[in-house]
């Protein structure tokens, strides 16, 4: 338990001072909206390059990749369905709201608990890869998408002042060949899309070119964890008139609750595992949700309450379900 303990104390830490400078003003009226494009545009490509044309890919593409997708796409889609079929959200809301209740803190979380409770810190590689690769683009496409294709207005469920909107107001979709294309300039699509080819190719690129790529990567998580606390100023989580709570309650819950069960039932009676790596699928399950969905959000100025409030709250769960996941399968 150690390890969930300090993963649990870095996170807390940085989301504390993010929140300190902004009840200061340290950084300005829009810090939290800079941080977020830092973070969107050139760091987490970064990232994304670096991890993937570094990694091992026989270590990645593995069972755990399986389970890991298998049960993000399950959470995520009935998500998706109550949502918009439920609740009458908008496309944009649904798909930031999906990402709240599967995407995964894999990164500054994960790789803590995977070193010091897991034993192993194999285990996160296949997460990163389904989520850095296939998950976000997709999500970011159809956020893309719909931006460009819809009226740009704030959203009735949550309004947010961070950043002017994607598009101008009236603004549509011009063309489908434009629609189509838009998602090919994400720099998000674009960093997986690099990395995994130099995985692929098997090529190891110079040390002057990996050595700026891993030290603006390294910068991703604390900045979004900054720009997490930033968010967090002058904020009460479910207060009356704050947001969507149902929507929060609803992704909440998924994410702490089903999205574990449906990785147990995925590993166990799908794949056969038991003893550990049983144990480890269902610990990688009940992550929390990752604050690069809040920087999605932010983006995109769509579901931006969703995103954060989620973030906090499944950020306290997840230690009592980690410690009861620990408990019972261990």
């Amino acid at each position: 338990m150690s390890g969930v303990v300090s993963g649990f104390t870095v996170i807390f830490l940085i989301v504390a001072l993010g929140y300190i400078l902004g009840r200061t003003g340290s950084l300005g009226p829009h810090a939290d909206a800079v941080l977020s494009r830092l973070v969107f545009f050139v760091c987490t490509p970064a990232l994304l390059i670096h991890s993937l044309a570094t990694s091992d890919l026989s270590v990645v593409f593995s069972p755990t990749l399986a389970v890991a997708a298998a049960s993000a796409a399950t959470v995520g889609v009935a998500y998706g369905l109550v949502a918009r079929l439920w609740f009458r959200r908008a496309i944009p809301e649904v798909v930031i709201g999906a990402l709240s209740s599967s995407y995964v803190n894999s990164v500054n979380l994960g790789l803590p608990i995977a070193i010091f409770v897991l034993d192993d810190a194999s285990f996160i590689a296949p997460l990163l890869l389904f989520q850095i690769v296939f998950y976000s683009p997709i999500a970011l496409a159809a956020l893309d998408i719909t931006a460009l294709s819809t009226t740009a207005r704030p959203s009735t469920a949550q309004p947010s002042t961070t950043q002017p909107p994607t598009t101008r107001p009236g603004e549509r979709r011009t063309s489908t060949l434009a629609t189509a294309l838009v998602p090919l300039r994400n720099p998000i699509l674009l960093g997986g899309v690099v990395g995994l080819v130099i995985s692929l190719a098997g090529w190891t690129p110079p040390q002057a070119i990996m050595e700026p790529l891993d030290m603006l990567g390294q910068a991703s998580v604390p900045l979004a964890l900054l720009a997490f606390g930033l968010t967090l100023t002058g904020v009460a989580v479910f207060a009356k008139g704050s947001g969507p709570r149902r929507d929060i309650a609803l992704a909440s819950v998924m994410k702490m609750a089903a999205m574990p069960a449906v990785a147990y039932a995925i590993a166990r009676w799908g794949f056969g595992m038991s003893g550990h790596q049983l144990f480890a699928q269902v610990v990688i399950a009940a992550l929390p949700t990752a604050q690069n969905v809040l920087v999605y959000a932010t983006r995109y100025r769509r579901g931006e309450v969703i995103a954060r409030d989620s973030a906090l709250i499944t950020t306290v769960l997840s230690i009592p379900a980690i410690a009861i996941a620990a408990a019972t399968l261990a």
